[in-house]
């Protein structure tokens, strides 16, 4: 059975804070191999854009329900609601700005960060979605702060996008090169497993 909100009065709490923060915008980890990809112009031309844009929700309505909904199955790692409906838009935004699965986008940062925002890898990637910091050098933005939650989502969800656009949307492989271990599937099956049992929306109601 797929996680839901079924507590009114949660749902009622959960509501009442949307209002307030829905619309005040705050202002490839690589992990386990620490190894610098090939950096190709295309990834760094997206990446560049990337950081340089900003978006909205298309259909506010749908969001404040998904807000809703994500936010109770976050409040485990997250206990203060504004700080937790914040991310969560942000996630959102950044999800749907790069054309990915926002409760895909939840799955992967469970899996490498199990959303603690200052988590930094043995290897250095930082943060949520941990970025590995050279990546700012090779767009030429050196003082941007991957703890920022937005430019962590940012350029996590870029990166992602970009390799499951080389891998022509096969995503066991657009993972597996995120986390740097192409050629296994463990992470991406962690991944995928995450997504299923904690994230996972039926959107085709």
């Amino acid at each position: 059975m797929k996680p839901k909100i079924n507590d009114p009065v949660l749902f009622k709490s959960v509501l009442s804070v949307l209002f307030f923060t829905l619309f005040s915008i705050s202002s490839p980890s690589l992990a386990q191999s620490g190894e610098k990809p090939v950096i190709d112009n295309e990834l760094r031309s997206a990446l560049l854009n990337a950081v340089n844009d900003a978006t909205s929700f298309e259909d506010q309505f749908a969001a404040q329900v998904w807000l809703v909904d994500m936010s109770g199955r976050l409040k485990r790692y997250m206990k203060d609601d504004k700080t937790r409906l914040d991310f969560l838009r942000m996630v959102h935004q950044e999800a749907t700005r790069a054309d990915l699965s926002p409760e895909l986008v939840m799955a992967l940062i469970h899996v490498e960060s199990a959303f603690q925002r200052f988590a930094i890898s043995v290897v250095g990637a930082r943060g949520y979605m941990q970025i590995m910091p050279f990546w700012k050098k090779e767009i030429g933005r050196a003082d941007d702060n991957l703890m920022d939650t937005r430019t962590n989502l940012r350029y996590g969800c870029t990166i992602l996008k970009h390799y499951l656009k080389r891998e022509k949307g096969d995503w066991t492989r657009a993972l597996a090169r995120y986390n740097g271990s192409l050629g296994r599937t463990k992470y991406p099956e962690k991944v995928m497993t995450f997504w299923e049992k904690y994230w996972f929306i039926d959107h085709s109601g």
